[in-house]
Order: structure tokens, then sequence, then C-alpha cells
């Protein structure tokens, strides 16, 4: 009898010191879309994207494994303490697993902060903010299609390389607009160029006169708009009224999408240069996606932004390490991500580094005049592709590449 409860001892022992098995919480993967709903980022994101999630849980069909996919979502209203407050009752209460969308850097740091060294994963796969790959490097955080070190030194390099170096900044003042016209200035400077002049504007500003008259007498031959969403939209418009580009300066937006050009007409936006990641109309690949997103409940036959092709991949490339590890959890999910390096259907050659950063090329389109659009959203043509390894910041310099 001694040795029978010595042996059960040991038993019970070595199920309390062997590591815990991987697994499914809850039997169901439960991603959330958090993005803005309501705003200025409606159309770039919002339905669009929890359209998009459900799509790759739809192409995920289970892994193979029969693994249960629910999609979730929310609307942060860009404040950052309805973001923290949602992201807090998924974690504490209703058992989401992955975060995924988060447009507008400071909901997106305060998230990565938030789900740091938790057990959820944060797919910022439309936070710009590059301090999510420097000093804000959390090891739960994979960063999708664009940041500020991307938008702001490619886009400086390919319009310089045009013969741009004179540059004036219209900048939305809060962490996103901040990052890109510092990141753009840094690149410049160093290259011979000259920085005019800046002016700040708030979230959402609807009246761009002034600081378009400031940039008109700065004579800068470029005139960069450090914002997104609806504040590029309503600059460009107004741009076209004061006739800006008629008057020999080029005007590049470093944050716009296709549905933001949709929204103002190429009457309005024709001439103008931006960097996507994604575009609609690259490739067979990208083209089917599209179509089938366009088709989608409540999309009345939109074609998605980068941002919404960045949830879709980013969701995919989730639930399949997902498949592979046989857990939902970060520590397990996250690690497995940073293993890939292949093709992609929507963004090419990816890599996912060790900091989180996905790694893809970039391109600088051009807008096309009325004339030259064939079919409804043909609307850019290709000027530059920059290759992923010159379109985001090196490895070594992120501050972030030992994260495990």
């Amino acid at each position: 009898m001694k040795q029978l409860n010595y042996a059960l001892a040991l038993a019970v022992l070595g199920l309390a010191c062997a590591p815990a098995r991987a697994e499914i919480s809850d039997n169901v993967v439960r991603i959330g879309v958090l993005n803005d709903i309501s705003g200025i980022f409606q159309d770039t994101n919002g339905m669009g994207s929890v359209e998009a999630a459900r799509m790759a849980a739809e192409d995920f069909n289970g892994g193979g494994k029969g693994i249960k996919v629910e999609i979730v979502y929310a609307d942060h209203q860009n404040k950052a303490d309805v973001g923290s407050a949602i992201v807090r009752k998924w974690l504490d209460v209703d058992k989401v697993d992955a975060v995924v969308d988060v447009p507008n850097s400071a909901v997106g740091l305060t998230v990565n902060e938030l789900l740091r060294n938790s057990r959820m994963t944060f797919l910022a796969s439309s936070t710009a903010s590059s301090d999510l790959t420097g000093k804000a490097c959390s090891p739960n955080t994979i960063q999708w299609v664009n940041d500020a070190w991307a938008t702001g030194n490619t886009t400086a390099a390919a319009m310089m390389g045009r013969g741009g170096k004179d540059w004036y900044f219209i900048t939305v003042n809060y962490a996103l607009g901040q990052g890109i016209e510092a990141e753009a200035t840094n690149y410049i400077d160093k290259r011979g160029g000259k920085v005019l002049g800046s002016a700040k504007h708030p979230l959402g500003t609807s009246d761009f006169a002034s600081f378009l008259l400031q940039a008109q007498s700065s004579r800068a031959k470029v005139i960069g708009l450090a914002n997104a969403g609806g504040d590029t939209i309503n600059v460009v418009k107004q741009a076209a009224e004061f006739g800006i580009q008629q008057g020999g300066r080029s005007l590049v937006a470093f944050l716009l999408f296709i549905n933001d050009i949709h929204g103002m007409g190429l009457k309005a936006a024709q001439g103008l240069q931006l960097l996507e990641a994604f575009y609609w109309d690259m490739d067979d690949d990208t083209r089917a996606f599209a179509k089938r997103f366009a088709a989608r409940p409540g999309m009345n036959g939109k074609m998605p932004s980068g941002n919404q092709a960045g949830v879709y991949a980013s969701t995919l490339a989730y639930l399949n390490a997902v498949a592979a590890t046989g857990s939902d959890d970060a520590k397990d999910a996250v690690p497995q991500m940073k293993t890939f390096k292949g093709k992609d259907k929507l963004f090419g050659e990816v890599t996912i580094r060790q900091d989180g950063r996905v790694i893809h090329p970039m391109y600088l389109f051009e807008v096309k005049q009325p004339e030259e659009s064939k079919y409804p959203y043909d609307y850019y043509r290709l000027v530059a592709t920059i290759p992923a390894d010159q379109a985001f910041r090196p490895l070594a310099d992120g501050g972030c590449s030992l994260v495990k």
C-alpha cells in the first residue's frame, strides 16, 4: 500500500510539473475587429474590415481541424479610453483571443500596452505608428500593411527621386501625422532637400483654406499631406479648388486609400501622388479577392482598401498559426506567425520579422485623369515599386529586434 501511494504521488507530481498542453480556449477562436465604424475611417475600415475578417474565417474553414471561429466587432470612436475599455472587456469577460485592425495610432498604442504579455494577440493591421516595432514593441503584436517610417521615408524617397526637393507639410496633430512628418523630414534633410514649413490641424478638420494658403506662400514644390481619411479628402478637394497642382506643385498623400479617391472623385484627385501597400487591380489574385469583397453584404460593389486587405491577410495568417500550434494563445500563435516567409495573395512576397513587422513591397501611384479611367475603381497608375527590403525600417534599427 505504501508503494502504491508513493507511485500515485509521483504520478500527480509529474502531471503538475508537465508543461501545459496547447489548446483552443473555449473551443472557439474569437477575433475582435476594433475600428472606426462611424467616423472618418468608416470607409477605409469600418464594416468593410468586419467583412474582410469574416472572409478570412470562411476561407480558413476550420483549418482542416474543425476549428470554430467567431468574429465580433466594436467602434473605438477614435478615442483611446473607449478602445481600451472595449479590449479590456474582450480580454476579461468575452474571451476574445485576438484584436485586429485598429486605425488611429493613439488607440493602437493603448491596445498594444494593454495586451502586452497577455494571452491575446494584437494584429495591428491598420495602426501606423512605428513605435509598435520600436520603443513600444510587444511580443504579442504583429503589424501589417503600413507604418509611419515606411510612409514617411519611402514616400519622401520616391518623390525626391522625381525631383521633389522642397516640401511643405499639412499635418494632423496627433501621433500618426507627427510620426509621418518626422520620418519624412529626417529623410529629406539628410538628402539635401528642404522643409520650408508645416501647418498642424486637429483631427476632423473641415476648412483647410488657411493651411493651403500657407503652403502656397512657402513656394514649396511638394505639399505633403500627413493625415488620413476624411481630413485628406477635404484638403485634396480644397486644393483642387485652389488650383494647387495646376500651379506647378505636386500634392502627395502619405496615407490615402482607394475608397478616399472614390469619395472625392477623379476630377479632384487627378495627379495626386500616394503610397499604397495594396491595390485591388494589381493582379489576378487581388482582383479575385476584390470582386468577392465587393459582393459581400453591405459592400454594394465597393473595392477593398489596403487596410481592409490587411485585416483579411493578418486574420488568415493568425488562424493558420492557431491551426499549426493547436493554440489560440499569443505565446504560441505569434512565434508561429513569425516563421512565415513566402507569397501572400494580396501583398506579394511577405516576411514576418522577429519584431512583428510584416515586410512586403510598397507602391507609389499617381491618380489617373478622369478620361483615363476605363471601369469603376480604375484609379491608379503605377509609378514605382519599392522592394520589401527597402520599404521598411531595417530590423537592426527597430529597437525591438530581440523580442521573443
